[in-house]
């Protein structure tokens, strides 16, 4: 008598089955992801291990993103311990996962004490499943543990957006030109279209900075911002409501908190308007003006959606990339030990990998 076949679940029946169970029964999971910034993060997660499970076991999958989900909480405990506001960690799909800083670094010593947090905790993270393999005798840890070091690994490249690239900062800005070419290198001998994008963008980003600014000046940006001003106590008092077409300039004053946000604070007294405009960034501000005024009607009465844009150039402060000596060789050495750690644990991964039957 043949004994049937077992099918494999495959991991999309699985994905699609608890899908249509959270839809139909669980409606008020759906609810949980509205609430707080951490609904965000689950669903962005639940999408990258759907995206991975295209290409590895679902098991594997999963594994791979909460790796890298410790990777960007490394980052997430770096800034907070810096002071420095960011946001909940968010999963793309074949290209890790970000974090976005609310507030940019006082100096290079803060933007590679953040950046060093990642690499070191997703080296942990590694670490600790490399020792579950060990102790299991499991190919299946053994090759998340080995992905985990890669990852971390590949982030430590002298490339910016990566983590080497922010690292280095406070070594030398001379390591940026080793990871553009060591970069390139890399991309010729083992083609990576994710590697090639990043590369691509960091050359652009230094042609940008190093020579198209020093021959014409740094390009003018703007920044632009909404209020919401209730217009029927203006129209009693007496003033005057221009059209939605009108434009105009506006006196400004900007100034800096302790921290190094840099405000912008917009005045029109025609009526009666005072607000504040948040930079990402120190600036040069060439402007303020009006671009729009709208006229909204709500069921409390009518108000003004007032447009405003600042223009302004960024200001390049050398004295950000002013790192003490000792700072240097601290960063310097810990990055380099690291890189070698990762290295030599890829390495010793493989050679235990190849000596087990299952790989």
């Amino acid at each position: 008598m043949q004994q049937k076949k077992k099918n494999k679940k495959n991991p999309f029946w699985l994905l699609g089955s608890a899908l249509v169970f959270i839809l139909a029964q669980g409606k008020w999971l759906i609810g949980l992801l509205k609430v707080g910034k951490f609904g965000g993060v689950f669903l962005s997660m639940l999408i990258s291990i759907g995206a991975y499970a295209w290409l590895f076991p679902w098991s594997f999958a999963i594994g791979f993103v909460l790796l890298i989900f410790v990777h960007e909480m490394g980052h997430v405990i770096a800034a907070k311990q810096k002071g420095l506001p960011v946001s909940a960690p968010m999963f793309i799909p074949f290209l890790g996962a970000m974090i976005m800083m609310k507030r940019q670094p006082r100096d290079a010593v803060t933007e590679a004490y953040v950046a060093m947090g990642g690499p070191v905790l997703g080296t942990v993270g590694a670490l600790v499943v490399f020792g579950l393999g060990y102790y299991l005798n499991s190919p299946f840890l053994y090759s998340l543990a080995q992905a985990g070091f890669l990852i971390n690994l590949f982030n430590l490249i002298p490339i910016h957006p990566l983590d080497g690239g922010r690292i280095v900062t406070a070594v030398s800005r001379w390591l940026w030109l080793v990871g553009l070419i060591g970069g390139l290198v890399l991309i010729i001998y083992h083609f990576n279209i994710i590697l090639l994008i990043i590369w691509a963008m960091f050359a652009y980003d230094l042609y940008n900075k190093y020579i198209k600014q020093r021959k014409t000046g740094s390009e003018p940006r703007a920044i632009a911002a909404s209020f919401l001003i209730p217009a029927e106590p203006l129209i009693e008092q007496g003033y005057l409501i221009p059209g939605e077409e009108h434009k105009r300039e506006l006196p400004f004053l900007t100034y800096s908190d302790l921290e190094g946000q840099q405000f912008v604070e917009v005045n029109w007294e025609g009526l009666n308007f005072h607000g504040t405009i948040a930079l990402g960034r120190q600036a040069l501000i060439r402007r303020t003006h009006v671009t729009r005024l709208e006229r909204m009607k709500k069921e409390d009465g009518l108000y003004l959606m007032l447009h405003i844009q600042v223009d302004y150039e960024p200001f390049e402060n050398d004295k950000y990339y002013e790192v003490p000596t000792a700072s240097r060789w601290k960063f310097g050495v810990a990055y380099l030990a690291l890189a070698a750690f990762l290295y030599g644990m890829l390495t010793f991964v493989q050679k235990l990998s190849q000596a087990l039957p299952g790989l």
